[in-house]
């Protein structure tokens, strides 16, 4: 699949997804979610690649839905709506359940899909004009998809305001609900979050940040007992990995790690 609607490049270990429709503010189709999906795979399996970034060309992260793709999905068989519905959770489940460490890097709107493609990062980082809103019961429409994995970042109480009133919030207001990871101003967003990639790819284990990852989206569903024989047979097979038997070496012999 090779068009322009998505990038992609690799520099210092951080794999740059960079939503290029800007003509549609990145508003999302079927087309453009195909696309950003076949480029997280590619990101994914890249062993080169240990932090992915997500970020857009233009004056939008991503504004929801286009206009022609809400208009199309109105003429839909149920079984069309289906297959569209699970492409989205795909590219969802996709960045939630990624091995590697992902970050939004977010300017401008992020809304309805858009809000819920920066609430499913590992981090997001957003410039303080960025909105954030999930907008859906606005238009008829539900947050349905978004909703699975809001109600593992924040409480119930702050998921029912936001997906029941469909408010449009700023970047401040979006952290003080826990949505977002930090507010940074336009002029440094980049270098900031180069910085903090980079950090994270010198400082910690690929392999300890992919187990512990897929523990935080495990033990959730389990009972507290489940959960913690879970984690302590992980916490077993972590101390025979080489990553642990390297960290441990170098923490005791006093040398610097390099991952």
């Amino acid at each position: 699949m090779k068009t322009n609607m998505v990038k992609f490049d690799l520099s210092d270990r951080i794999g740059y997804i960079t939503l290029n429709r800007p003509e549609k503010r990145n508003a999302l189709s079927f087309e453009f979610v195909q696309e950003i999906k076949h480029v997280f795979k590619k990101a994914e399996s890249d062993t080169a690649c240990k932090v992915i970034v997500i970020q857009s060309s233009g004056a939008a992260f991503c504004a929801g839905a286009d206009l022609a793709y809400l208009q199309q999905l109105q003429n839909n068989s149920y079984e069309e709506n289906l297959a569209d519905s699970k492409n989205l959770m795909e590219l969802f489940d996709m960045i939630y359940h990624s091995s590697k460490i992902v970050i939004a890097q977010v300017h401008g709107p992020a809304l309805a899909g858009g809000c819920g493609l920066a609430t499913v990062c590992d981090f997001t980082f957003a410039t303080p004009e960025s909105t954030f809103g999930y907008t859906e019961v606005k238009i008829g429409f539900i947050p349905a998809i978004v909703m699975v994995f809001l109600l593992r970042k924040v409480s119930e109480k702050t998921a029912r305001e936001l997906l029941l009133t469909g408010k449009i919030i700023d970047a401040h207001e979006a952290k003080s609900y826990q949505l977002i990871t930090d507010v940074v101003s336009p002029e440094v967003l980049s270098a900031y979050v180069k910085n903090f990639a980079t950090k994270l790819c010198t400082d910690t284990s690929a392999q300890s940040v992919a187990t512990v990852k897929k523990m935080i989206s495990e033990v959730q569903h389990m009972s507290v007992q489940d959960a913690l024989n879970y984690a302590s047979q992980m916490n077993a097979e972590a101390r025979q990995s080489a990553d642990c038997k390297k960290g441990i070496s170098a923490f005791l012999n006093k040398e610097k790690i390099v991952w």
